[in-house]
């Protein structure tokens, strides 16, 4: 809450209310958002990581998620520095990254579901 304050919303609220037009608002945004679906994707792996009836196999795939998920931000700007990428770039990268995650974390997610529904639905004849 703290980071979304003080990184997303001041800066934004104060910044964009002025008369000049400014890219780094429209990226501020776009950050914002980004970071919305971050912290739902980090949530859902969160709970897969807890679950008692996941299969073993899954579980390092899920933490590895995790692991890239908490250090993402730290990677991005190594990246963005080390490859000299300019802001938007490196905004393009975070969203395919962040894309990448919640999408195998939704298939993680979808599958636990469904494996737990077929269990619950059988019918002895």
């Amino acid at each position: 809450m703290a980071e979304l304050v003080s990184m997303r919303l001041l800066p934004l609220w104060v910044g964009a209310r002025g008369i000049e037009f400014n890219w780094r608002y429209i990226q501020l945004s776009f950050e914002a958002n980004i970071s919305l679906a971050h912290h739902i994707i980090m949530a859902m792996l969160i709970w897969l990581w807890t679950r008692n009836n996941i299969e073993k196999s899954v579980l390092p795939l899920i933490i590895s998620l995790l692991l890239l998920c908490s250090s993402k931000q730290t990677l991005l700007e190594l990246i963005g520095t080390m490859f000299h990428i300019s802001s938007f770039g490196v905004l393009g990268i975070n969203v395919a990254v962040t894309l990448l995650a919640g999408l195998i974390a939704t298939h993680l997610y979808i599958n636990l579901c469904i494996q737990e529904n077929s269990w619950g639905n059988l019918k002895y004849h």
